[in-house]
């Protein structure tokens, strides 16, 4: 029987994750005015199946920041959720276990402690 729920799942979610495409370029909120980066998402380079975010930019002089992974390990969990994943806090410093809902040209990542969590609303970039 978990056999083959887990066959089951397997054939329906990446389906339904494919229905709405979370690749492309997203901005972040701004917890200051001016410092919102340019987050680039899409599969990660060592399992396509799983969904990654890399800073392709940062507002001002932080150029440090470019090339850092944001998003790590997204796993699709239904049309526009994934979940299973990292996200990194740039306040904090610190990765925490993340799930993200896509909305149109919303995405809400979030990180979690327990069940406490924490998010921000992304913006995509038109034409990223």
């Amino acid at each position: 029987m978990k056999r083959a729920l887990i066959v089951l799942l397997s054939l329906l979610l990446p389906g339904a994750a494919a229905a709405q495409d979370v690749s492309g370029l997203w901005r972040t909120e701004a917890a200051a005015p001016g410092d919102a980066l340019r987050v680039r998402v899409g599969p990660c380079g060592y399992d396509t199946g799983l969904i990654c975010g890399v800073i392709e930019g940062a507002a001002g002089s932080d150029d440090a920041l470019v090339g850092k992974p944001v998003l790590t390990g997204m796993i699709a969990a239904g049309p526009g959720r994934w979940i299973g994943g990292q996200v990194w806090v740039r306040d904090e410093g610190r990765t925490y276990p993340a799930r993200m809902v896509l909305s149109g040209d919303r995405l809400t990542v979030e990180g979690c402690v327990a069940v406490f969590c924490k998010g921000q609303a992304w913006t995509r970039v038109k034409g990223g």
